[in-house]
């Protein structure tokens, strides 16, 4: 391919699904709706969290949160995946490429930790209602968010060093469509085992820690719920557990086979098809679940769309 010879020093090229062309457009088509859908729809949450002092509450606190980190995880790897798409030259910079590799690594496990302290308030208001409002006060949401960020961020500047710092040999084509770590590997010309047995050690801490947790988490809830005598407090009880159930699935049912299954020696269109699942449907159905599931957020868009409605006329 001439745009491989093309490409300076400088850059990376992100091989994609150059070798099956026939996929580029729908990806693109794909891709560029669920962008959208996912843009607008974690803005809303934001949005309506912000304008709405009903949702001001620890829940909806840490959704939005989780809200700012879909956006962002998306906004790191897809646009630059829409413009080599439709680009003869498939091409990354050296820097656009750090800064990818940093940002989704830090989101990635930023997500993972999120989703335990949302299972932590689940566990709380269902298992300790009475003390909810004195465990869960706003200084410690803080500080639980707080430390989501900082864990995810902390994660991402040790793998990305270890990373970057592998020597290549001159070595720039990368069989992804983004810069991850396990792409990036694939680049080195030296002996990468330890580098391997590192991204193991942190998919297992990143993943199967806070997902072993959050089953902890919700094993205390169902205990709680079958407590409840009446069928319509157990059913008002699961449904706000529903949608982070549903989240968390669709979260790791994705990001699993991507880190913690070994690469395969044969294609590895499967394995970029399922990182697009991880990477790009799991931000866009957030937003969508919960709004869809959940009775509190729906009235408060309906209220935000009357305010609107009312302030054009």
């Amino acid at each position: 391919m001439n745009w491989i010879n093309e490409s300076s020093l400088e850059e990376f090229i992100l091989f994609g699904f150059s070798d099956q062309p026939r996929l580029e457009l729908p990806l693109f088509v794909g891709l560029l709706v669920s962008y959208t859908v996912t843009v607008f729809g974690n803005l809303a949450i934001m949005l309506v969290f912000q304008l709405d002092s009903k949702l001001h509450a620890p829940m909806y606190f840490f959704l939005t949160n989780l809200s700012l980190v879909d956006l962002c995880y998306i906004t790191c790897s897809v646009p630059q995946m829409l413009v080599n798409l439709r680009s003869t030259r498939k091409v990354i910079s050296y820097g656009g490429c750090v800064v990818q590799l940093f940002m989704f690594l830090a989101l990635g496990a930023t997500e993972c930790v999120l989703l335990v302290v949302m299972s932590l308030d689940r566990f709380v208001a269902i298992c300790r209602p009475l003390h909810y409002s004195v465990i869960m006060h706003q200084r410690f949401c803080l500080q639980l968010a707080a430390a989501s960020w900082l864990t995810g961020f902390g994660n991402s500047v040790w793998m990305s060093v270890v990373t970057l710092q592998l020597p290549r040999c001159g070595q720039r084509v990368i069989d992804h469509f983004l810069c991850e770590v396990p792409a990036m590997l694939k680049l080195s010309c030296v002996d990468t085992t330890a580098n391997e047995a590192e991204l193991l050690f942190g998919s297992v801490f990143f993943h199967l820690v806070p997902l072993t947790l959050i089953f902890v988490s919700y094993a205390f809830i169902a205990q709680a719920i079958l407590k409840i005598p009446s069928a319509e407090g157990r059913q008002k009880a699961f449904g706000t557990c529903a949608s982070h159930l549903i989240v968390v699935s669709l979260f790791y049912g994705t990001a699993i086979p991507v880190y913690l299954q070994p690469a395969s020696p044969h294609s590895a269109t499967p394995r970029k098809l399922v990182s697009l699942l991880y990477g790009v449907m799991a931000p866009m159905l957030n937003p969508i679940i919960y709004t869809l599931r959940n009775k509190e957020m729906k009235e408060a868009f309906k209220r935000l769309m009357a305010r609107v409605i009312v302030s054009q006329q």
